[in-house]
């Protein structure tokens, strides 16, 4: 049986989201080519050979692209099943089943994937008429997994780089858990796992990190959404790494509210490897961070700087500057504290221009604030519209926009980009007088280490 797995982005990296189904398939017998559409090109001729063609839809940005791909493949093969796999599959059910996408699996899919498969397997010559025992579109059981295939994925070389002290260093990607144990408002893991998280056993997490060594890492980003939502298992992964291979760097992702639960541990985190620290602060307005649910408030984001400075342990916090409660008094603020905090260089750009985003089912719907200015759900967007009450408000996102995409086309660095769009945010803003700002000189970007693929969803 023929099995095509198709990624059509994540975030840069070799997708754990094809190596780990198709170790799974595999072990049924079944033949599977994967695609990573970043890096690599569709070929007809396998995928006329296909009985099962899966989609990974890990975010938002993957599924909206995979809209065009999955049209292309019904060309190329209408005979075969076609699912759709990951966080946005069932999210976006009604639409992608117009598209002709006939299964879904959400949260821990392997096991569904397996299922089907196994379907097929036994009614080759009847793919249309195949069905597998849904719904539930969505899995949180707990899996055992195997270590993930990453024989016919493209070199590591292919994908985003670690820059840091002058040099490029090849980076790998694994997960040691999925799920998140947080409720956080516009999170599309929350309606998936409803705040319950899932763990990849130890040795299978060292077992593909070890492969991706082999392959050429030098520097391993861990995907975990939070990496101490099962801390104990997090730290026994990042020791057993640095007794083994003590070369090697990695990264993780953590909430705030955890740095400061489990600021104990973060010694450990710098001890074992870890170059940088990546946390979804969003906001830096209380009135926001309430209303997102995000468990943290602006002075606790303070304390996590504050903490992690003393550890030289670099923070590269994300945020979603544009909401419908943005003000241009809270967004000169960021700016501010940013500015004041010498942040401008551990900040992608694109986190100062990114809108908020309310796809389907989001948690975010349950707010009145936003059901006043939601507009109706746009399938092209595969999101909800919405306008910000103030004009000048839509005016500035705007034009933040394209001040961080003429700044990139520049070759413009991060500090030079933030001193534009702090110049403007503050020029335009109508309640205070602009006065002109001397920025500091920041130091080498090659003295804060960071990934060459740039954050969002």
């Amino acid at each position: 049986m023929n099995v095509v797995l198709i990624s059509t982005y994540d975030l840069g990296h070799q997708p754990f989201g094809l190596a780990s189904p198709a170790a799974w398939l595999k072990r049924v017998g079944a033949s599977v080519k994967c695609f990573d559409l970043t890096v690599q090109k569709l070929e007809p001729p396998v995928i006329k050979k296909a009985c099962l063609i899966g989609f990974f839809l890990p975010m938002h940005t993957a599924t909206r692209q995979a809209i065009k791909i999955i049209q292309l493949v019904k060309q190329f093969n209408s005979k075969a099943h076609l699912c759709a796999y990951g966080l946005y599959a069932p999210l976006n059910k009604e639409f992608l089943s117009e598209l002709g996408i006939q299964t879904f699996f959400g949260g821990e899919f392997e096991e569904g994937l397996l299922q089907l498969a196994n379907v097929i397997k036994l009614n080759p010559n009847q793919l249309d008429k195949v069905t597998i025992n849904q719904p539930p579109y969505i899995s949180v059981a707990r899996q055992e997994f195997c270590k993930p295939d990453r024989t016919n994925l493209p070199s590591l070389k292919n994908y985003a780089h670690l820059l840091t002290a002058g040099s490029k260093k090849v980076s790998g990607y694994t997960e040691a858990s999925r799920g998140c144990q947080h409720h956080c408002k516009h999170c599309p893991i929350v309606p998936v796992y409803q705040g319950k998280f899932r763990v990849v056993q130890k040795e299978i997490v060292l077992q593909d990190i070890q492969q991706q060594i082999n392959a050429g890492a030098e520097h391993i980003t861990f995907g975990d959404p939070d990496f101490f939502n099962g801390v104990k298992h997090s730290l026994e992964i990042v020791r057993d790494l640095n007794r083994r291979y003590p070369q090697v760097s990695y990264d993780v992702t953590i909430k705030i509210e955890h740095l400061l639960r489990y600021a104990s541990h973060l010694q450990s985190l710098k001890e074992t490897g870890c170059l940088f620290i990546t946390s979804a602060v969003e906001s830096l307005d209380d009135h926001v961070l309430k209303l997102l649910n995000k468990g943290h408030t602006q002075n606790d984001f303070l304390k996590a700087l504050e903490l992690l400075s003393a550890l030289e342990l670099p923070l590269n916090p994300t945020f979603i500057p544009f909401t419908p409660w943005t003000s241009w008094k809270n967004y000169c603020e960021l700016l501010d504290i940013l500015l004041e905090k010498n942040l401008m260089e551990c900040i992608s750009p694109v986190q100062l221009a990114i809108r908020l985003l309310i796809p389907s089912e989001s948690p975010l719907l349950e707010l009145t604030e936003i059901q006043k200015v939601v507009k109706s759900f746009n399938k092209k967007k595969l999101s909800y519209s919405w306008k910000h009450p103030d004009p000048s408000i839509e005016g500035l996102y705007c034009q933040i926009q394209q001040q961080v995409y003429q700044g990139n086309s520049q070759g413009l660095s991060r500090s030079q980009i933030f001193a534009s769009i702090w110049t403007l945010a503050h020029s335009k803003n109508p309640s205070e007088q602009h006065n002109s700002m001397t920025f500091p000189v920041q130091p080498s970007r090659t003295t804060i280490p960071f990934l060459e693929e740039p954050w969002y969803c």
